[in-house]
Protein backbone atom coordinates (compact mmCIF):
# COMPACT_ATOMS: atom_id res chain seq x y z
CA UNK A 1 0.00 0.00 0.00
CA UNK A 2 1.21 3.48 -0.80
CA UNK A 3 -0.94 6.50 0.03
CA UNK A 4 1.89 9.00 0.42
CA UNK A 5 0.77 12.51 -0.60
CA UNK A 6 -2.75 11.29 -1.43
CA UNK A 7 -5.45 13.69 -0.24
CA UNK A 8 -7.81 11.70 1.98
CA UNK A 9 -10.95 13.19 3.48
CA UNK A 10 -12.23 11.18 6.46
CA UNK A 11 -15.69 11.99 7.79
CA UNK A 12 -16.38 10.74 11.31
CA UNK A 13 -12.69 11.18 12.10
CA UNK A 14 -12.89 11.98 15.81
CA UNK A 15 -13.72 8.50 17.08
CA UNK A 16 -14.21 4.82 16.27
CA UNK A 17 -13.29 3.45 12.86
CA UNK A 18 -12.84 6.96 11.50
CA UNK A 19 -10.15 7.76 14.06
CA UNK A 20 -8.48 4.43 13.34
CA UNK A 21 -8.38 5.35 9.66
CA UNK A 22 -6.86 8.75 10.45
CA UNK A 23 -3.98 7.08 12.27
CA UNK A 24 -3.51 4.46 9.55
CA UNK A 25 -3.41 7.03 6.73
CA UNK A 26 -1.14 9.33 8.77
CA UNK A 27 1.34 6.47 9.05
CA UNK A 28 1.23 6.29 5.25
CA UNK A 29 2.03 10.04 5.00
CA UNK A 30 -1.27 10.86 3.33
CA UNK A 31 -2.48 14.45 3.40
CA UNK A 32 -5.58 14.45 5.58
CA UNK A 33 -8.82 16.35 5.91
CA UNK A 34 -10.65 15.30 9.06
CA UNK A 35 -14.31 16.02 9.75
CA UNK A 36 -16.93 15.44 12.42
CA UNK A 37 -19.27 17.59 14.50
CA UNK A 38 -16.85 17.63 17.45
CA UNK A 39 -14.45 20.50 16.71
CA UNK A 40 -12.53 20.11 19.96
CA UNK A 41 -11.95 16.39 19.38
CA UNK A 42 -10.79 17.06 15.80
CA UNK A 43 -8.31 19.67 17.02
CA UNK A 44 -6.93 17.18 19.56
CA UNK A 45 -6.51 14.58 16.81
CA UNK A 46 -4.75 17.08 14.55
CA UNK A 47 -2.35 18.02 17.36
CA UNK A 48 -1.39 14.37 17.76
CA UNK A 49 -0.50 14.23 14.06
CA UNK A 50 1.80 17.26 14.09
CA UNK A 51 5.20 16.33 12.70
CA UNK A 52 3.83 13.15 11.11
CA UNK A 53 1.70 14.41 8.23
CA UNK A 54 -0.32 17.36 6.95
CA UNK A 55 -3.80 17.60 8.44
CA UNK A 56 -6.67 20.04 7.85
CA UNK A 57 -9.51 20.24 10.37
CA UNK A 58 -12.92 20.73 8.79
CA UNK A 59 -15.86 20.48 11.22
CA UNK A 60 -19.03 19.26 9.56
CA UNK A 61 -22.52 18.23 10.60
CA UNK A 62 -23.64 15.48 8.22
CA UNK A 63 -27.28 16.13 9.08
CA UNK A 64 -27.03 19.73 7.83
CA UNK A 65 -27.67 18.66 4.26
CA UNK A 66 -28.03 22.18 2.74
CA UNK A 67 -24.64 23.12 4.19
CA UNK A 68 -22.77 20.15 2.74
CA UNK A 69 -22.22 21.80 -0.65
CA UNK A 70 -20.11 24.50 1.00
CA UNK A 71 -18.32 21.90 3.15
CA UNK A 72 -17.38 20.02 -0.02
CA UNK A 73 -16.00 23.22 -1.55
CA UNK A 74 -13.91 23.89 1.56
CA UNK A 75 -12.55 20.34 1.47
CA UNK A 76 -11.54 20.62 -2.19
CA UNK A 77 -9.87 23.99 -1.62
CA UNK A 78 -7.77 22.65 1.29
CA UNK A 79 -5.27 21.00 -1.09
CA UNK A 80 -6.79 21.79 -4.48
CA UNK A 81 -8.32 18.35 -4.95
CA UNK A 82 -9.48 15.18 -3.19
CA UNK A 83 -8.29 11.69 -4.05
CA UNK A 84 -10.26 9.63 -1.52
CA UNK A 85 -13.30 10.43 0.61
CA UNK A 86 -14.33 8.04 3.39
CA UNK A 87 -17.78 8.11 4.94
CA UNK A 88 -17.39 6.67 8.43
CA UNK A 89 -19.71 8.95 10.44
CA UNK A 90 -22.78 7.28 11.82
CA UNK A 91 -24.95 6.49 14.81
CA UNK A 92 -26.23 3.13 16.06
CA UNK A 93 -29.52 2.03 17.58
CA UNK A 94 -30.60 -0.15 20.50
CA UNK A 95 -34.40 -0.34 20.63
CA UNK A 96 -37.17 -2.63 19.44
CA UNK A 97 -39.14 -1.39 16.45
CA UNK A 98 -42.37 -1.22 18.44
CA UNK A 99 -40.69 1.07 21.01
CA UNK A 100 -38.93 3.39 18.54
CA UNK A 101 -40.32 6.84 17.86
CA UNK A 102 -40.45 8.12 14.28
CA UNK A 103 -38.00 11.03 14.85
CA UNK A 104 -35.36 8.45 15.83
CA UNK A 105 -35.77 6.73 12.46
CA UNK A 106 -35.41 10.06 10.72
CA UNK A 107 -32.25 10.86 12.66
CA UNK A 108 -30.71 7.52 11.73
CA UNK A 109 -31.51 7.97 8.04
CA UNK A 110 -30.33 11.58 7.93
CA UNK A 111 -26.91 10.82 9.40
CA UNK A 112 -26.22 7.29 8.17
CA UNK A 113 -27.70 7.58 4.67
CA UNK A 114 -28.67 11.04 3.45
CA UNK A 115 -25.45 12.64 4.73
CA UNK A 116 -23.07 10.39 2.74
CA UNK A 117 -25.39 10.45 -0.27
CA UNK A 118 -25.63 14.26 -0.32
CA UNK A 119 -21.90 14.82 0.09
CA UNK A 120 -21.05 12.26 -2.59
CA UNK A 121 -23.46 13.95 -5.01
CA UNK A 122 -21.58 17.21 -4.48
CA UNK A 123 -18.20 15.53 -5.07
CA UNK A 124 -19.04 13.59 -8.23
CA UNK A 125 -18.54 16.62 -10.55
CA UNK A 126 -15.12 17.19 -8.94
CA UNK A 127 -14.08 13.59 -9.57
CA UNK A 128 -15.29 13.81 -13.16
CA UNK A 129 -13.36 17.04 -13.76
CA UNK A 130 -10.07 15.79 -12.30
CA UNK A 131 -10.37 12.38 -13.96
CA UNK A 132 -10.11 10.19 -10.87
CA UNK A 133 -11.45 9.61 -7.37
CA UNK A 134 -12.34 6.99 -4.80
CA UNK A 135 -15.36 6.94 -2.46
CA UNK A 136 -15.40 4.60 0.52
CA UNK A 137 -18.67 3.93 2.35
CA UNK A 138 -18.36 2.34 5.77
CA UNK A 139 -21.60 0.40 5.99
CA UNK A 140 -22.09 -2.59 8.30
CA UNK A 141 -22.95 -6.28 8.38
CA UNK A 142 -26.32 -4.80 9.32
CA UNK A 143 -26.45 -3.54 5.75
CA UNK A 144 -26.54 -7.16 4.61
CA UNK A 145 -29.08 -8.67 7.01
CA UNK A 146 -31.51 -7.84 9.79
CA UNK A 147 -30.59 -7.94 13.47
CA UNK A 148 -32.67 -7.34 16.64
CA UNK A 149 -33.00 -3.87 18.18
CA UNK A 150 -31.51 -2.16 15.12
CA UNK A 151 -34.44 -1.70 12.73
CA UNK A 152 -33.63 1.91 11.81
CA UNK A 153 -29.87 1.36 11.78
CA UNK A 154 -30.28 -1.71 9.56
CA UNK A 155 -32.58 0.23 7.22
CA UNK A 156 -30.08 3.10 6.91
CA UNK A 157 -27.19 0.73 6.19
CA UNK A 158 -29.22 -1.23 3.61
CA UNK A 159 -29.99 2.09 1.92
CA UNK A 160 -26.33 3.12 2.04
CA UNK A 161 -25.21 -0.11 0.42
CA UNK A 162 -27.96 0.17 -2.18
CA UNK A 163 -26.95 3.67 -3.24
CA UNK A 164 -23.21 3.00 -3.47
CA UNK A 165 -23.65 -0.39 -5.12
CA UNK A 166 -25.82 1.25 -7.77
CA UNK A 167 -23.18 3.94 -8.21
CA UNK A 168 -20.63 1.18 -8.83
CA UNK A 169 -22.84 -0.26 -11.56
CA UNK A 170 -23.94 2.89 -13.37
CA UNK A 171 -21.10 5.42 -13.24
CA UNK A 172 -19.08 6.21 -16.36
CA UNK A 173 -16.32 8.26 -14.73
CA UNK A 174 -12.72 7.43 -15.62
CA UNK A 175 -10.52 6.06 -12.84
CA UNK A 176 -13.34 6.36 -10.33
CA UNK A 177 -13.84 3.66 -7.69
CA UNK A 178 -16.35 2.91 -4.94
CA UNK A 179 -15.54 0.60 -2.04
CA UNK A 180 -18.27 -0.57 0.35
CA UNK A 181 -17.05 -1.76 3.76
CA UNK A 182 -19.23 -4.06 5.86
CA UNK A 183 -17.76 -4.36 9.37
CA UNK A 184 -19.16 -6.68 12.00
CA UNK A 185 -18.52 -5.98 15.65
CA UNK A 186 -15.55 -3.63 15.98
CA UNK A 187 -14.28 -2.54 19.41
CA UNK A 188 -15.60 1.03 19.34
CA UNK A 189 -18.06 3.07 21.38
CA UNK A 190 -20.85 2.61 18.82
CA UNK A 191 -23.25 1.06 21.35
CA UNK A 192 -22.54 3.80 23.91
CA UNK A 193 -23.82 6.52 21.59
CA UNK A 194 -26.53 4.37 19.98
CA UNK A 195 -30.04 5.82 20.05
CA UNK A 196 -32.76 4.27 22.16
CA UNK A 197 -36.44 4.38 21.28
CA UNK A 198 -36.91 7.95 22.49
CA UNK A 199 -33.62 9.22 21.04
CA UNK A 200 -31.49 9.24 24.20
CA UNK A 201 -28.09 7.49 24.15
CA UNK A 202 -28.01 3.80 25.08
CA UNK A 203 -24.83 4.49 27.10
CA UNK A 204 -23.88 0.83 27.55
CA UNK A 205 -21.14 -1.27 25.99
CA UNK A 206 -22.47 -4.37 24.24
CA UNK A 207 -20.69 -7.60 25.06
CA UNK A 208 -20.10 -8.22 21.37
CA UNK A 209 -18.77 -4.69 20.87
CA UNK A 210 -16.44 -5.00 23.84
CA UNK A 211 -14.82 -8.12 22.39
CA UNK A 212 -14.95 -6.98 18.79
CA UNK A 213 -12.18 -6.71 16.22
CA UNK A 214 -9.57 -4.08 17.26
CA UNK A 215 -9.99 -0.76 15.46
CA UNK A 216 -6.42 -0.72 14.14
CA UNK A 217 -6.93 -4.13 12.53
CA UNK A 218 -10.17 -2.95 10.93
CA UNK A 219 -8.49 0.21 9.63
CA UNK A 220 -5.58 -1.76 8.15
CA UNK A 221 -7.98 -4.03 6.27
CA UNK A 222 -9.89 -1.04 4.93
CA UNK A 223 -6.69 0.53 3.62
CA UNK A 224 -5.80 -2.76 1.98
CA UNK A 225 -9.23 -2.92 0.30
CA UNK A 226 -8.87 0.67 -0.94
CA UNK A 227 -5.40 -0.07 -2.28
CA UNK A 228 -6.76 -3.07 -4.20
CA UNK A 229 -9.79 -1.04 -5.35
CA UNK A 230 -12.16 -3.68 -4.03
CA UNK A 231 -15.86 -3.12 -4.53
CA UNK A 232 -16.88 -4.75 -1.25
CA UNK A 233 -15.05 -6.00 1.81
CA UNK A 234 -16.47 -7.79 4.86
CA UNK A 235 -14.54 -7.33 8.12
CA UNK A 236 -16.15 -9.67 10.61
CA UNK A 237 -15.83 -12.83 12.67
CA UNK A 238 -18.94 -14.81 13.62
CA UNK A 239 -21.20 -12.30 11.84
CA UNK A 240 -19.79 -13.58 8.56
CA UNK A 241 -21.09 -17.06 9.42
CA UNK A 242 -24.50 -15.61 10.26
CA UNK A 243 -24.53 -13.92 6.86
CA UNK A 244 -23.91 -17.22 5.11
CA UNK A 245 -26.57 -18.92 7.21
CA UNK A 246 -29.05 -16.30 6.03
CA UNK A 247 -28.43 -17.28 2.43
CA UNK A 248 -28.02 -21.06 2.88
CA UNK A 249 -30.15 -22.02 5.91
CA UNK A 250 -32.63 -19.17 6.57
CA UNK A 251 -34.45 -20.81 9.53
CA UNK A 252 -31.14 -21.16 11.40
CA UNK A 253 -30.30 -17.53 10.66
CA UNK A 254 -33.58 -16.24 12.10
CA UNK A 255 -33.26 -18.37 15.22
CA UNK A 256 -29.61 -17.53 15.94
CA UNK A 257 -29.85 -13.82 15.04
CA UNK A 258 -32.81 -13.37 17.38
CA UNK A 259 -31.09 -15.18 20.23
CA UNK A 260 -27.72 -13.45 19.85
CA UNK A 261 -29.15 -10.00 19.29
CA UNK A 262 -31.27 -10.11 22.42
CA UNK A 263 -28.49 -11.70 24.49
CA UNK A 264 -26.28 -8.67 23.80
CA UNK A 265 -28.53 -6.52 25.91
CA UNK A 266 -28.51 -8.74 29.00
Amino acid sequence: MNFEHKVVWIIGASSGIGLGLVKAFAAQKARLIISSRDSAALTAVAEQLEGHTTCTVLPADMTDHPGLAQIAEHAISAYGHIDIVIHSAGVGQRSAAIDTQLPVYRRLMELNFFGPLTLTQHLLPHFRKQGHGHVVAVSSMSGLMGFPLRSGYVASKHALKGYFETLQVEHTLDNFYVTIVSPGRIKTGLSLSALTGNGTPYDKMDKGQLHGIPVNECAHRILKAISKKKKHVIIARSERLLYWLRMLIPPAYYRIARKRGLADQQ
